[in-house]
């Protein structure tokens, strides 16, 4: 579905990424872990362009993602949700999930998504008038999940999901991108710091580290990956 031959990009003189190759395939998820800095956003804002590659390209469904405009990625069914969520403070819910609808080329959303996302979360209907900067964090991530999903995507990039959230939320975010995947036939990768809700999801995992591949594999060979373990499970005897 998505294939990324030898990507690099960066911002300014810098480059966060180093002829980075990677594949999605259809259906499922895909996780990218990493320590911070390790060049894991940059790879999701080149998918979705709003950093341009430098090198290599990004290809989705034949088509070369890496040549067009972010509006033109979304208006192919490839959605970031950014990391921290970057929504609009003084914008209410329904303008958030409007915005969605606008950004894959519709005027309005189809009623059958809206009636899906408020069953996914039923406290953005609960809240749909209000101001989004007065939610929760929780709260908030569940209105970056849902404007993303008012575009209808295929391709769903998730930047961090759980990042300032309870373990309770996590646990809910967790449901979530499962809910999604099953019942939306939805293709999604994953970036991620909490690496056992990671393991817990994906199919495929690649990790980076500065800026380069290290690891490529799948869920089983990542959790027997002396690499993964020492750097992010705390040793073999803690692996879940």
């Amino acid at each position: 579905m998505l294939t990324i031959s030898g990507l690099s990009a960066g911002y300014g003189g810098a480059l966060a990424l180093h002829e980075v190759s990677l594949a999605v395939a259809p259906g499922g998820l895909t996780t990218v872990l990493g320590p911070n800095g390790a060049g894991k956003s940059t790879l999701l804002r080149a998918i979705s362009g709003v950093v341009r590659a430098r090198g290599g390209t990004i290809d989705f469904e034949g088509e070369r993602l890496d040549l067009l405009p972010p509006h033109e990625i979304v208006r192919r069914g490839v959605v970031h949700v950014p990391e921290g969520r970057q929504i609009f403070p003084d914008l209410s819910v329904a303008e958030h999930l409007r915005l969605g609808a606008i950004a894959s080329g519709r005027p309005s959303s189809r009623p059958e998504v809206e009636d899906f996302i408020f069953e996914m979360f039923p406290r953005l209907k609960e809240r749909i008038r209000q101001p989004a900067g007065t939610l929760s964090g929780g709260e908030q991530q569940m209105l970056a999940f849902g404007r993303a999903l008012m575009a209808e995507p295929r391709l769903l990039l998730l930047d961090e999901p759980s990042m300032g959230l309870a373990p309770v939320l996590v646990e809910q975010v967790l449901n979530v991108v499962r809910e999604l995947i099953r019942k939306r036939d939805l293709t999604v990768l994953l970036v991620e710091q909490n690496t056992r809700l990671a393991l817990s999801l994906a199919n495929v995992v690649y990790v980076l580290e500065n800026g380069t591949l290290a690891f490529s594999g799948s869920r089983a060979e990542a959790r027997a990956s002396t690499v993964i373990q020492d750097l992010y499970l705390g040793g073999s005897s803690h692996v879940a």
